[in-house]
């Protein structure tokens, strides 16, 4: 979800202004899934490269956040969306963790659409942080080296019991994945729109979708 800051610059606005109309693009585009029968949706919320910001705006960030927990997760109970959220909670306040764990568990059983936010997420982190899993049951003995393998590596990540994504949708032109998914991703169909994030609507979700039926995936093999 790119291009908050570039939005509220190009309309000479504080980029908070940005964050909270990029707020608003996720609330669309939650319910276009819905309503697209769209099972699983995932989005880049807040990186682990972006607690590198001015402290103001992670402040700006964070506060956002609060303020979508508290008020949109009863529209997500109602509408029978599931939230998780997966990234290093511990660089999180203790009341924002709450909230995370109150929000999951008030949707843990609804099953019209997962959504997963990565927050204070980064890819390569995920994967040294699944290895460091795999390293310390082989410590233990309870798994044998020569058993690791791409299923069992899978297992240790934060989406484990989640499919790989079939498509990812990156905004604003940018042509980058930054560290995004990067284990899931590998055979998943980019789109790359040049629509910044807070003008995300239902109708470019739905271009981005139809540029993803158009496409043959052979999955390494021969086409």
């Amino acid at each position: 979800m790119d291009g908050n800051g570039r939005w509220a610059r190009a309309r000479g606005l504080p980029r908070t202004v940005g964050h909270r109309e990029g707020a608003e693009a996720l609330r669309r585009v939650v319910r276009a899934s819905a309503e697209f029968g769209i099972d699983y949706l995932t989005v880049f919320g807040f990186s682990s490269e972006n607690w590198k910001r001015p402290p103001e705006e992670v402040t700006d960030l964070m506060g956002l956040l609060r303020l979508y927990l508290r008020k949109e997760i009863a529209e997500i109970d109602e509408n029978g969306v599931r939230l998780r959220v997966i990234g290093d909670r511990d660089r999180l306040s203790a009341d924002i963790i709450q909230l995370i764990e109150d929000a999951e568990e008030r949707t843990a059983g609804n099953t019209r659409l997962n959504l997963t936010v990565a927050l204070s997420y980064g890819g390569r982190a995920e994967i040294v942080w699944a290895a460091q899993q795999l390293a310390k049951a082989v410590r233990a003995g309870s798994l044998d080296p020569e058993d690791i393998d791409e299923a069992s590596f899978h297992r240790h990540l934060f989406t484990a019991d989640m499919p790989d994504p079939d498509l990812v949708i990156r905004t604003s032109g940018e042509k980058r994945i930054s560290n995004f998914l990067l284990w899931q991703s590998a055979y998943a169909e980019y789109v790359f729109m040049d629509k910044l994030w807070p003008d995300f609507a239902g109708e470019d979700l739905k271009t981005a979708i139809a540029e993803f039926g158009g496409r043959k995936r052979r999955y390494g093999a021969a086409g």
